[in-house]
């Protein structure tokens, strides 16, 4: 189909152009993200769902404590912020979560966490443009515990996920999965070159504004 190819050219030609004019800026950010704690410059548990449902780890750098995932599940103390993240849709607010490093809360306000995954562009598992790509436990939950949205979430995994997408720029980041997922789906729907180019224009102020956080 003309419409993947073309997307494809653009993701390549995009994600390799970003990756080599923001290189010093990765250097510098992998520096800070060390000096700041101890860990990997890159943010362990990112395995998202993919195309088709397609499991692959998403490169974004670390905000967090090193392994804040597991440390949330099993660690007492976070407790109450574990459940306060499974009824928050996945989601804890940044003010509130204190596993954020300092450097953390900088990188997340303005979204260069999420600049490596211009990597996941490159290699072909992502797109600059499409769904969500939820982490793998989340997908599985937010399934079952909201079963009519199957359809939906059967639309949204018939492309690659995005770097950005539609719920991200729609000015409405604090809304539910099945909410979340309508719009996946009608994006993948209605998917188009011009469509696409809407949303990457639309994503600058989204950015800007901390909406698409």
């Amino acid at each position: 189909m003309l419409y993947f190819f073309l997307k494809r050219v653009l993701d390549v030609t995009l994600s390799l152009f970003g990756i080599i004019y923001l290189l010093p800026g990765f250097l510098v950010f992998a520096v800070l993200i060390k000096l700041d704690s101890s860990g990997s410059v890159f943010a362990d548990s990112q395995n998202r769902t993919g195309k088709n449902g397609k499991v692959f780890r998403m490169y974004k750098f670390r905000s967090m404590i090193s392994n804040a995932h597991e440390i949330l599940k099993t660690d007492p103390k976070f407790k109450k912020l574990y459940q306060q993240y499974k009824k928050g849709s996945f989601k804890i607010k940044t003010d509130d979560d204190p596993r954020i490093t300092r450097v953390g809360r900088f990188i997340r306000k303005t979204s260069i966490d999420e600049l490596p995954q211009l990597l996941n562009v490159l290699k072909g598992e992502m797109s600059l443009v499409g769904p969500r790509a939820f982490h793998f436990e989340e997908f599985a939950e937010q399934k079952r515990k909201f079963p009519k949205t199957k359809k939906y979430s059967d639309q949204a995994l018939k492309i690659k996920p995005g770097v950005t997408g539609p719920w991200q720029v729609s000015g409405r980041s604090g809304i539910d999965f099945p909410q979340r997922i309508k719009l996946d789906a009608q994006y993948a729907k209605n998917r188009s070159l011009l469509y696409d180019f809407k949303i990457l224009i639309k994503t600058i102020p989204a950015v800007l504004s901390g909406e698409g956080n």
